[in-house]
């Protein structure tokens, strides 16, 4: 097996380039188009998560989450800043995975599992400080 090469600057911005786009192209099918970007309390942890804090037309912000997990989004108020909001979206995602496994649609089973890996995932990143005592 190849071991993985680091990505180059160059692909570390495309990668975040790509992720704004997933972010405002989500947000927008949620019925809000992004106006801007408040690219200083925005956080990436390249390739795994990006965390975007983004001001609507009507002048809402969000936390839109996005990259090798699940498109999400809340109103800015469930976070003060984007540490806590991943935060919110593990605990989020644990209790709407908790829920589809109540449920006796078994075929949101895999998708729960999902939900429950990348909770996980979430919750052990915020708990590191050296993603976000830096600018990343």
């Amino acid at each position: 097996m190849a071991k993985e090469q680091p990505m180059t600057a160059d692909e570390q911005q495309e990668w975040i380039r790509q992720q704004y786009q997933i972010a405002t192209k989500y947000l927008a099918e949620q019925g809000h188009v992004t106006d801007s970007v408040v690219a200083e309390e925005s956080r990436y942890v390249i390739p795994f998560m990006s965390m975007w804090k983004l001001k609507a037309l009507n002048g809402s912000y969000f936390w839109v989450i996005c990259g090798d997990l699940p498109s999400d989004h809340n109103i800015i108020d469930i976070a003060k800043n984007a540490r806590e909001a991943v935060r919110h979206f593990s605990m989020k995602w644990q209790l709407q995975a908790e829920n589809l496994l109540q449920s006796e649609d078994k075929t949101q089973e895999a998708f729960a599992q999902l939900l429950i890996q990348k909770a996980n995932n979430l919750y052990d990143l915020a708990q590191e400080d050296r993603f976000w005592d830096i600018a990343l």
